[in-house]
């Protein structure tokens, strides 16, 4: 590719990618903190009989939101967060084509393995399908229903998807490529089974029913995982600037460590 052109690609796709990112986590983040806030609202009032509200203020004005499991009125518009997600992951992908899978020079390393451009491609492109395959099978399995132990599965299974990236790609391609599961997952989560949920609850509220708490449940549990990969990811993604994290042959060491380290700190931001 022109080299021009190359860094005109890099930029804009970087610029988008880094911006959505911004809004997508922001969005996360609020929605959980609001979430957690109105929980702690409505065991406050539980005896009263009255809808948990949270009140708030910003710039020149202040704010009143309230939780409700059903709209009262199905006519007024429905304001939804979800292109940030699609955005975000689309410019990400854009960025891996890009820097990494154009030319192969920064994918891989021949010190690590004497592998040809398709094989690498194929093993980046390959470790996001696989990556959410393999979550989302086990979150609709019944060891989803068991948080302490699936995310010690979780764990086991990032460290070893760590450590196989390590030894067949460069040792920046690999923590990208890490991070761009997480990623995957993420907006996966958001688009195949965050959205659905709320499409068939809403359906159902159109139809005169009772929407399916289960489905509320599942959607929830998606997005408050989302909250824990969000700071992990931001590491991997900024991790190409720091040679010495990503070089040396403890790549997957680091990951080790900070993931949870990572972990920790969403759980910490969540309840801020």
């Amino acid at each position: 590719m022109n080299p021009v052109l190359s860094e005109w690609l890099n930029f804009i796709a970087r610029w988008v990618h880094v911006f959505a990112g911004i809004m997508w986590v922001g969005t996360t983040y609020y929605f959980t903190w609001l979430d957690a806030r109105l929980t702690e609202e409505e065991k406050a009032i539980a005896n009263v009989g009255e809808s948990a509200q949270i009140w708030m203020v910003h710039s020149g004005g202040f704010y009143v939101v309230e939780k409700r499991k059903v709209p009262d009125e199905l006519s007024r518009k429905l304001h939804w967060f979800r292109w940030e997600a699609a955005t975000t992951w689309l410019s990400g992908f854009a960025l891996l084509v890009v820097v990494y899978y154009i030319g192969g020079g920064a994918l891989i390393d021949r010190d690590v393995a004497d592998i040809g451009l398709w094989m690498a491609v194929a093993i980046g492109v390959g470790s996001l399908i696989v990556g959410w395959l393999v979550y989302d099978l086990l979150m609709i399995s019944p060891l989803g229903k068991n948080e302490k132990l699936f995310v010690f599965l979780a764990y086991v299974l990032v460290v070893a998807a760590a450590y196989g990236l390590t030894r067949v790609l460069s040792g920046r391609a690999a923590y990208i490529h890490v991070g761009a599961i997480f990623g995957t997952i993420m907006a996966a989560n958001v688009w195949m089974r965050i959205l659905p949920a709320q499409k068939k609850m809403i359906a159902a509220i159109q139809a005169g029913q009772k929407p399916d708490e289960k489905l509320a449940a599942r959607a929830k549990l998606r997005s408050k995982q989302n909250t824990f990969m969000a700071v992990p990811v931001v590491f991997l993604m900024i991790s190409n600037h720091f040679g010495g994290v990503t070089t040396g042959g403890y790549d997957w060491i680091h990951v080790a460590i900070l993931v949870p380290v990572g972990w920790m700190a969403a759980k910490f931001i969540r309840r801020a």
